[in-house]
């Protein structure tokens, strides 16, 4: 699991499309313009470039813990980081992965400050 985030946190598409199925879908929480629910591989893969675009290349996701249970539940703990317009972003968040088959079907991220998430991409 810590080689997908550094496929993210490298821009890796080869590596992403490999691990990411195409009907995938992902989810993103909140009131900032990024939040919301994307549907298959193109629309998560240009919700994931609104996060490097946004920041100048700066936004990091961290991983400091992963958890996995046996029915493909995969629990990633992480660090979100990132500059924007002048603001620092700083938040843990917790993405819940749900994997068939070796590749991502669901992500579903739960940032523990939304505030300060929503107001970082406001």
């Amino acid at each position: 699991m810590s080689g997908s985030y550094a496929a993210f946190n490298s821009g890796d598409m080869d590596t992403l499309t490999q691990i990411i199925d195409e009907s995938c879908t992902w989810h993103t929480p909140g009131k900032s313009p990024i939040a919301g629910d994307y549907e298959g591989r193109e629309a998560t893969f240009g919700h994931f470039g609104r996060y490097g675009g946004e920041t100048h290349g700066t936004f990091r996701a961290n991983v400091l813990h992963v958890m996995e249970s046996e029915d493909g539940c995969v629990v990633g703990v992480q660090r979100s980081t990132g500059e924007r317009n002048g603001n620092r972003l700083d938040v843990l968040c917790c993405i819940v992965f749900d994997i068939k088959n070796g590749k991502l079907m669901d992500g579903r991220e739960h940032i523990y400050d939304l505030y300060a998430w929503d107001t970082f991409w406001a």
